[in-house]
């Protein structure tokens, strides 16, 4: 019988708990639903001396190697991700020593991922210069803004390219280890496994960090977060910009210049972000038919839908409802 899969995950002091506890207990519980008679998946917690590493929470991570320990094959290498709070500002962590050690052993490794903040060190190790990637939604601006060689998307879950993935905020995690299960042991271990976790299977990479209205943060005035929530629940309704402005009781002129401060986009951008969302939920959760999908998401016609699903997620309407 093959080996079984070895994943070997880099934590370090301040990492975020689940962001190593929830991957390897994707692996652990696949190894479990597989049984004695396929590979199953070896789980080892790599720290620089090999001793225990103290999370945010507080709760202390043993090791089972140091850094210098992990030769021989590793088929699957991941690192946690770190933020603080620093004059309120969130502030992603990169351990240098981690990240020097990186630059030599991800390429040895058969495939290699992050873990929320984890891929500001996969940055700084040089392991995402000219790919697609993203983080959590907090840190992306600021990966981005240090390392413009890389393609920042603030949007996915994750995002494989090639034998690098990167992924969102904690719970993200569990959903890009459980499509490294896919990949290895096939889409009926992969959904065994979340069944036995009691996951939202259908968590795939392209699905967005975050709902529409939850996109933007609050803001200062009552009436655009009261807009921003009834556009939400009326789709269909005439959300042109006259009629937007009218509900605030404000000029075309006023509204849009107080919106686009607020939400840092414009209303028409946001409206056709909200009615993708629409059409991409009813996509997921529905039988509906093309038409009927547009006409209830409030893009109308079927040729509309097509166009704004090319434009903002590169796919078609069927395509995502066939990945979702």
């Amino acid at each position: 019988m093959p080996p079984p899969h070895r994943v070997v995950i880099v934590a370090f002091p301040g990492i975020e708990l689940l962001d190593v506890t929830g991957p390897a207990e994707v692996f652990s519980v696949a190894s479990r639903v597989a049984g004695a008679d396929r590979p199953a998946y070896l789980v080892q917690i790599a720290t620089a001396d090999g001793g225990p590493a103290v999370t945010s929470s507080g709760v202390r991570l043993m090791a089972d190697l140091t850094l210098d320990d992990v030769t021989g094959p590793v088929d699957t290498l991941l690192v946690a991700g770190a933020i603080e709070l620093v004059d309120d500002c969130v502030e992603p962590v990169v351990d240098h020593e981690v990240t020097h050690w990186l630059r030599h052993a991800a390429p040895r490794a058969r495939r290699t991922g992050s873990i929320c903040a984890g891929a500001h060190l996969l940055a700084a190790a040089g392991l995402l210069d000219g790919r697609p990637a993203t983080t959590h939604w907090l840190t992306a601006a600021r990966l981005a803004a240090e390392n413009p060689s890389v393609r920042v998307d603030p949007d996915p879950i994750f995002i494989r390219d090639g034998q690098v993935w990167t992924c969102a905020g904690v719970t993200s995690g569990m959903d890009m280890a459980l499509a490294m299960v896919a990949e290895d042991h096939g889409q009926d271990l992969a959904l065994a496994t979340a069944r036995m976790m009691v996951m939202y299977v259908k968590r795939s990479g392209g699905q967005s960090q975050f709902s529409v209205p939850l996109s933007v943060q609050s803001s200062e005035d009552d009436r655009i977060d009261e807009v921003r929530l009834w556009i939400a629940e009326h789709l269909t309704e005439d959300l042109s910009l006259e009629a937007l402005a009218a509900r605030t009781h404000l000029s075309v002129r006023h509204f849009t210049r107080l919106f686009q401060q607020r939400t840092s986009t414009t209303p028409a951008a946001y409206v056709e972000a909200a009615r993708l969302e629409g059409a991409r939920r009813l996509l997921e959760d529905s039988n509906r038919s093309l038409p009927e999908v547009a006409a209830a998401s409030g893009l109308g016609s079927v040729e509309t839908l097509h166009r704004v699903f090319r434009r903002r997620l590169g796919t078609t309407p069927a395509e995502y409802r066939r990945r979702f």
